[in-house]
This record gives C-alpha cells, structure tokens and sequence, in this order.
C-alpha cells in the first residue's frame, strides 16, 4: 500500500506540474500519455490511458512467512456507492453510470462440472438495486450487447445462479465484436484455469471516463474500456493476472492485453485487495507473471 500510494503521489505531481512523460515501469504504464489525463477532475477520474502503451511491471521476490486470508477482501472505492450481494457474486453499483465498478465472484472446478441448465436470457433489471438499476430496453436497437460481467458459462452450476447473471445490474454495453470476440475468449480462459486451479477469485469491471457515450432512457454509460482481474491464493502457486482492453473489436492474443494489477488501480480509483497483507498486496499486485498462467 506504502509504494502505491507513493506511485500515485509521483502521477499527480507530475500532472500537476505539467510534465508530458514519466516511466511508471513499476506500474506497468510505462510510456505514459499524460495529456489524455483531465487535470480539473484528477480527484475523480484518472482513467484515460491509451491501453496500447500499457507495459508489464518487473518482477519482485514474493514475500514469504506471511499469513494470507482466505478470502482477499471486495474491492473499496471513494465515493457513496451501493454493495449488491447476490447468491454468488457481489458488486458496487455506479448509479451515475447505471453499471457496476466492479463485480466478484469466486469459481471453482465443481462449478463448471457438467450442467442441465441452459441459460434463458431472461435479462431484467435487478430489484435489489435501491436506486433502481438499468433495464433491458435501454439497450434495445442501441448497437451494443449487454454485456455480462460475470458470465452466464461461469454460473450455470444451478438454475438460480445461472438466472442472477441476467440482472441488468450485471451488464455493461459491449461492442459485439468485442464482447462475442476477445472477450469472450478470455471468460473461457479463466474456466480453464479454474478447472486446473480449482479456486480462482475474479474482479471484473468497466473503466469509466469523462469522454464517455450514453445510451437508453436511463442514460447508461458506454465505457471505453474494461480490465478482468484473476487471483489464485492457493498455496504454494500463489499469483495474480490481470487484462485491460479497448471496447471493440480487437486482434492478437489474449497476453497482449496482459497489465499489472497496480496499473488498473490507477486508472480507476479502485482498491482491489485491501485485506491482503501489505507486502503480499503490493508483490501480487505489482507483478505480471505470464508464465504462471500458460494456456492450458
């Protein structure tokens, strides 16, 4: 927490004192375009970064000796926003932007196993959100998918979990070639590494910006961007990867899109695993270990 917060400090200085490059190897930004930052607003919204400048961080000696929790803690961020619990997944609702900041969820092997239930896009707007969520006709002829957040394939373990990721507070507006594309490549990715893994936690989310298009009567907020973050803490592999990328249709392979965990934190505010140990947070989340996570 220390050295991101140092980080941090370094960015706003930098801002703040005009400067048009600084090396953030650290934090994966390395090459930085610091113009596309809106200075008036840096309180609120340092996340426009151009993700094709995005570098991987070095690598640092993971921390031994320390006890970690089962579970890392749901992600925190300023601001007054509501936590919605579901049966299998939690998320903050952005009722400006009438999406999440973030979901989570965990998945297991024993979730993917072999299942009767089909899905039934039975998209509807989620009760439990005391702002009211949005709703399927904001999308309708719209030009965007709604996008699942946590993916139906990752729930259909019961016929309820599988029905909850049809909430509307669990979609973002997609571009279809991205989100039936490398999107789609990378939700089937992370179910390959928890069937080899067994128990995985994942933090998925929309990158908000003050550049950012609307749709629908409930004005929501088409996001340029979108990160998935993977944690394993299961002894004695423990590690962490993370991607970010563009809301369309994009070419390569899903690496290409590899970040550290520190550089998602920066452009959206969020902190992802305030309950892990301070020294295991900042290896984990500073770290871009592709080896690790080799496709199987």
């Amino acid at each position: 927490m220390v050295r991101k917060l140092f980080s941090f400090i370094i960015v706003i200085a930098a801002l703040l004192g005009g400067s048009q490059f600084l090396d953030l190897k650290e934090l994966g930004l390395e090459f930085l375009d610091l113009e596309k930052y809106n200075i008036t607003s840096i309180g609120d919204d340092i996340r426009k970064v151009d993700i094709d400048k995005f570098k991987p961080a070095k690598t640092v000696s993971q921390p031994v000796g320390i006890e970690i929790p089962n579970h890392p803690g749901f992600p925190t961020i300023a601001g007054d926003f509501e936590i919605v619990e579901h049966t299998h997944y939690t998320l903050s609702y952005n009722e400006k932007y009438e999406q999440p900041n973030w979901v989570m969820y965990s998945l297991t092997k024993d979730m993917l196993k072999p299942s009767k239930f089909k899905r039934r896009d039975d998209f509807r707007a989620d009760p439990t959100v005391d702002s009211g969520s949005a709703t399927k006709k904001d999308y309708i002829r719209s030009g965007y998918d709604r996008g699942h957040l946590v993916p139906a394939a990752d729930m259909k373990f019961t016929k309820e979990a599988l029905s909850e990721t049809f909430y509307m507070s669990n979609m973002s507006p997609q571009s279809p070639g991205f989100n039936r594309g490398i999107w789609k490549e990378l939700e089937a990715q992370v179910r390959e590494w928890a069937r080899n893994d067994d128990d995985l936690y994942v933090i998925v989310g929309p990158v908000f910006d003050d550049e950012m298009k609307q749709l629908g009567k409930n004005e929501v907020a088409i996001p340029n961007m979108y990160y998935k973050i993977i944690v394993d803490l299961e002894e004695p592999n423990q590690k962490a990867i993370a991607f970010l990328m563009k809301n369309e249709k994009l070419d390569g392979g899903l690496f290409d899109y590899n970040v550290s965990i520190d550089s998602i934190e920066i452009i959206t505010g969020i902190d992802f695993f305030p309950e892990l140990p301070d020294d295991f947070e900042n290896w984990l989340e500073s770290t871009v270990d592709e080896q690790s996570w080799a496709k199987k």
